[in-house]
C-alpha cells in the first residue's frame, strides 16, 4: 500500500518540520516535581492500562506502579493521577473521550497504550491509525508531553511470538512526533527469553486469561515504562509537533453528541443516568458518560426510531450494554439497515460500536437508529460520535 512505501518519507519530513523550541520537554517535567510543585498524571487505554486480573489494580498494575515510582522519585510534588482506561475499546473511541476523560483534568504528563486494543495483529485501516494519531496530536497541541506505551500480551513472549504489524505503524507515528516509547514487548521479550528472570506462565499466571498478565506482568510492563520516563529525562526529551498529521486528519475535529441533549427523544424513549455497577470497574458507565438516551419496549408499544442528520468521516455509538438490552438497526442515508445486539448477559458494561467510516465529510447525512426490543428490553445511548464534522440536527 502507498502508505507503507511511503512512510520514512513522511515521517522524515515530519520530524524536521517539528518546532525545535516546543514547550513539551520532559525535563521541564522534572524540574517543576523536583521544586513541589503540583502535577496531575493521566493514564489512558485499555484494560492493561487499568490492570485487569491484577490482584489489586489500584496498588499493582504497571499503571498504580509508575504512579508509585513518581511519588517516591518525587517525595516534594504533589501528584493527581488520572485512570482513563476502559477494557476493551481503542483509540477510535479515545478520540471521542479524550477531552472529557483527560483534557478536562489538565495533565502535565500522559501515558497512551492502545496498541493492543487496536487490534496489533492485523493491518489496520486508516481510520485506526487516525485516531491513535489524533490522540498524540491533540495532547501534544494543549502542551502536554507523551510516553506512548507498547503494551504485550502472552503470544508475544513465546519462542515463537505472533505477528504484530500495528507496532511499526504507531512507532512510526511515535517518532514523528519524537515520543518516548516504552517497548514493553521487546522488554519483556527480552526478560523472558534472553535473561530467563521469568516463564510467560508465570507472568501469565491465569491459564484461562493469555491477555492479562498478573503482579508479576505486570512489575515488568512497569519496570520498562518507568526506566522509558527517566531516560526521556536524563536525554531532555521534547515532544514535537509536524505541521501536517501523517494520516487523515478527521479525527482532529471530533463532535461526541449527547443524546440526552436532544430537544425532544422520539416516542418511547427518555432521558437515564448510567449504572453505576458493572461486570469490571473499568467497564462502569457512571464513570465515563452523564445522562443518556434510553428505549424502552412495553407490551403494547415499541420505540421509535432516533433520526439525526450529520457531516462527517466515519460515525461510532457510545452506550450501556445490560441484561436488558436488545437488538437494534442503524440505517445510514437511507441504505439496508445493519442489526446489532447490545445484550451483555453477564451484567452492565460499555457498548462501542463502530457505524461506518469512509463517508464524504462534505455531504449531509443522515441516521437512522430503531430499536428492535421485546418487552422489558432496553436501549442505552449516550452519544452519537462523528470524526471530521459534527451532528447538525439538534
Amino acid at each position: 500500500m502507498l502508505r507503507f512505501i511511503f512512510s520514512v518519507f513522511f515521517i522524515m519530513s515530519a520530524i524536521q518540520a517539528a518546532n525545535a523550541e516546543s514547550s513539551l520537554s520532559f525535563s521541564e517535567f522534572d524540574q517543576r516535581a523536583n521544586r513541589g510543585e503540583t502535577l496531575t498524571v493521566a493514564f489512558l487505554g485499555g484494560s492493561l492500562t487499568w490492570g485487569a486480573q491484577a490482584t489489586d489494580p489500584l496498588k499493582t498494575s504497571y499503571r498504580a506502579i509508575v504512579s508509585r515510582n513518581l511519588r517516591e522519585h518525587y517525595p516534594n510534588a504533589h501528584f493527581t493521577f488520572v485512570d482513563a482506561a476502559i477494557g476493551g475499546t481503542g483509540s477510535q473511541l479515545g478520540a471521542f473521550r479524550l477531552n472529557r476523560d483527560v483534557l478536562a483534568y489538565e495533565p502535565d504528563l500522559v501515558f497512551l497504550d492502545f496498541t493492543v486494543n487496536d487490534h496489533a495483529s492485523k493491518v489496520p485501516e486508516d481510520d485506526r491509525l487516525s485516531s491513535y494519531e489524533s490522540l498524540i496530536r491533540r495532547m501534544l497541541q494543549a502542551d502536554i508531553p507523551v510516553v506512548q506505551v507498547i503494551l504485550a500480551v502472552k503470544a508475544d513472549i513465546m519462542p515463537k511470538p505472533s505477528v504484530r504489524p500495528l507496532d511499526d505503524l504507531h512507532k512510526a507515528i511515535g517518532a514523528a512526533y519524537n515520543l518516548p516509547l516504552a517497548d514493553v514487548l521487546t522488554s519483556m521479550r527480552k526478560a523472558v527469553l534472553e535473561d530467563e528472570r521469568a516463564t510467560p506462565d508465570e507472568l501469565w499466571d491465569l491459564p484461562y486469561d493469555n491477555t492479562h498478565p498478573g503482579d508479576a506482568g505486570y512489575a515488568l510492563y512497569a519496570e520498562c515504562v518507568w526506566d522509558t520516563y527517566l531516560k526521556a529525562v536524563q536525554d531532555a526529551a521534547v515532544c514535537a509537533l509536524p505541521e501536517a498529521t501523517i494520516y487523515p486528519d478527521h479525527y482532529m475535529q471530533v463532535d461526541r453528541f449527547l443524546l440526552a441533549g436532544l430537544n425532544a427523544l422520539p416516542k418511547g424513549w427518555k432521558t437515564g443516568v448510567p449504572h453505576r455497577n458493572a461486570v469490571a470497574f473499568d467497564f462502569t458507565c457512571s464513570r465515563w458518560m452523564d445522562d443518556l438516551a434510553l428505549a424502552e419496549a412495553s407490551e403494547t408499544e415499541s420505540p421509535e426510531a432516533l433520526v439525526l442528520e450529520f457531516k462527517g468521516e466515519s460515525v461510532l455509538l457510545f452506550g450501556e450494554s445490560t441484561p436488558k438490552s436488545g437488538r437494534y438497526t442503524v440505517s445510514i442515508d437511507g441504505g439496508e439497515p445493519v442489526e446489532y445486539k447490545a445484550l451483555c448477559a453477564s451484567g452492565n458494561m460499555r457498548l462501542v460500536q463502530l457505524l461506518t467510516h469512509g463517508l464524504d465529510p462534505d455531504v449531509q447525512h443522515r441516521l437512522e437508529i430503531r430499536p428492535l426490543l421485546e418487552a422489558g428490553e432496553e436501549l442505552r445511548l449516550n452519544s452519537v460520535c462523528v470524526a471530521g464534522g459534527s451532528v447538525i440536527t439538534k
